[in-house]
């Protein structure tokens, strides 16, 4: 079974190979790709997959925007941080919509509806199927924290939250107030925790809250330099990539 990967995040890529290898021994990688671009040029020039695995959110813009440009046979499996896009993956042969973190079950019970679409009778399930891969509506995203402080133990709305920052593998959150905090999450577990119209991954090491987020400076190479309250120690950057989904989440 030959698997495209689309994936900008490098631990993630990698993480999610794993997996893969360990649900379906007999799987290859063909290719792990980071672009809108670079994957309509791929599937342009080679082979279609037996499997398409993306997330949403590229490094250049949305993966649904491949299925837009081309027909694309392979069926395909969504494995992102976000629930809003599921009706689009409607229309993307979507035969499952993961959310991050992906567990190791759900990757296998993916597998699993690929193998039973594939057997005479799957045209007649692919509509019920479907149905069951998208979120639930009325999924209900993080409302507070619990955080320590001293020998104490705090309750934090997520509307106290400004922002949060990954380094040297700890996980800092900050509060509307300054107070800081250390949490037991990873960004990754948060991204699929917070509600996406309030909280932003800005890059690699910062999620923000939408009202944290102060001004806009353009920076070198489209990139964009944020102002956010409390202000870090540290210059706080969003990738050219990044720069115009950024602008649309702000702009609602």
């Amino acid at each position: 079974m030959n698997v495209l990967l689309l994936e900008d995040e490098y631990p993630a890529a990698e993480r999610l190979q794993r997996l893969l290898l360990q649900a379906a021994p007999e799987a290859r990688v063909a290719a792990v790709l980071d672009t809108v671009d670079g994957a309509v040029a791929w599937l342009t020039t080679n082979p279609a997959p037996d499997l398409i695995i993306s997330d949403i959110q590229l490094a250049d813009g949305l993966s649904l925007d491949v299925f837009d440009q081309l027909v694309v046979r392979s069926p395909v499996i969504f494995a992102t941080a976000y629930d809003a896009y599921a009706l689009r993956a409607f229309k993307a042969n979507s035969i499952d919509y993961l959310l991050k973190p992906i567990k190791l079950t759900e990757l296998r019970a993916a597998l699993t509806k690929l193998q039973e679409w594939q057997q005479p009778a799957a045209p007649a399930r692919q509509l019920e199927s479907l149905r069951d891969s998208l979120p639930r509506a009325e999924r209900q995203y993080k409302t507070r924290f619990l955080v320590r402080s001293g020998e104490q133990l705090l309750p934090l709305p997520v509307g106290a939250v400004a922002w949060f920052q990954s380094r040297h593998e700890v996980t800092t959150l900050v509060a509307t107030d300054g107070r800081r905090f250390v949490i037991d999450y990873t960004l990754e577990q948060l991204e699929s925790l917070l509600d996406p119209s309030q909280f932003f991954r800005l890059n690699r090491q910062y999620i923000a809250h939408l009202q944290a987020v102060q001004r806009l400076h353009p920076y070198f190479n489209g990139k964009l330099k944020l102002d956010l309250a409390p202000a870090p120690s540290e210059e706080v950057l969003v990738s050219k990539e990044k720069a115009s989904p950024f602008k649309n989440w702000l702009e609602g």
